[in-house]
């Protein structure tokens, strides 16, 4: 797959059918887009593009920056381009005066330009430019205007749920990420570096990696224990997950949000490593216990239904 840091210096892409937009989580929405793009290449003898932008639009103007977060990283996200068949991907830099941008200037300016496309493909809601005022029509009038085709794609359902990166987030947010993973298409995952913990976990018979994960890449802020898996050294190893304030241990600041990961089966030292951690399941509410030995206890069963969990997956 071919990056390319600005649509101005994207040369010598045959045929490009080309979608547009910022795909936070790379759902099965996105992905059918993808889809689609694939089937028009191979019928245009051409190639496959994303255009996105980076930072994101909301991080540059600051749109309800008090709740800002992302269901992927943009490492994670081209990593997704590229697992779905997309050939180049142009990422336009995101800045307020870029923001300005009438629609149509837009579309003129860095994809017909740029691009020439044979075909632009987009979603069921898409909109672009300035204040998200282009749209499926307008893309069509241009189309007449400058020779290119345009496909719009359908909503994606799952269980009479249209897919939507909102939708994703708002599960995640609740901490139902059983339902967040069905509109995603895959699991979802938190990537952090270990640190550091006070170790209470190691003397109940459940150590625990405590991951330090960036603000804006935290979706999971509901405090429960969570069926997951993780990947060291290319092995993949079932886990369960605590996230919140440790009520019973009592150790955390008010608004002190961590996420500790107890691994099944392993032994060795992960401080300072660079973990991803899948989330399967919900498995219960994050409690405050009598003491320590009522944690233990619950852990233990905890561990039970981790195990039933991943054992379907």
């Amino acid at each position: 797959m071919r990056i390319i840091n600005n649509s101005i210096q994207a040369r010598g892409i045959k045929n490009a059918v080309v979608t547009i937009g910022t795909f936070d989580g790379v759902h099965l929405g996105h992905q059918a887009i993808f889809k689609e793009m694939r089937r028009l290449a191979q019928e245009v003898g051409g190639e496959t593009v994303v255009v996105t932008f980076h930072p994101h639009p909301r991080q540059v103007l600051s749109i309800g920056t008090e709740q800002l977060r992302f269901i992927c990283s943009q490492e994670e996200k081209l990593q997704k381009f590229e697992e779905y068949g997309i050939d180049n991907v142009v990422i336009i830099p995101f800045t307020k005066e870029f923001a300005g941008t009438p629609s149509d200037e837009f579309i003129k300016s860095y994809i017909i330009d740029r691009l020439h496309p044979a075909v632009i493909v987009v979603g069921y809601d898409h909109h672009f430019g300035k204040n998200r005022m282009g749209d499926f029509e307008m893309l069509s009038s241009l189309s007449q205007q400058y020779g290119f085709r345009t496909v719009q794609v359908e909503a994606q359902y799952i269980h009479q749920v249209a897919v939507s990166s909102t939708k994703i987030r708002n599960f995640l947010w609740a901490g139902n990420v059983k339902a967040a993973n069905e509109l995603l298409g895959y699991p979802y995952s938190v990537t952090g570096t270990v640190v550091l913990g006070n170790q209470i976990g190691r003397t109940l018979g459940f150590p625990t990696a405590n991951l330090d994960i960036p603000d804006e890449y935290l979706m999971i802020n509901n405090p429960g224990v969570y069926a997951c898996q993780t990947d060291i050294d290319g092995k993949v190893y079932n886990a369960m997950a605590n996230t919140g304030f440790r009520p019973t241990i009592g150790d955390r600041a008010a608004g002190d949000f961590i996420i500790e990961v107890n691994i099944f089966d392993f032994e060795g030292d992960l401080y300072g490593k660079t973990l991803k951690v899948w989330f399967i399941d919900r498995i219960r509410d994050e409690e405050k216990f009598s003491g320590l030995e009522a944690l233990k206890a619950q852990l233990q069963q905890d561990r039970e239904k981790a195990k039933i969990i991943l054992s379907s997956k």
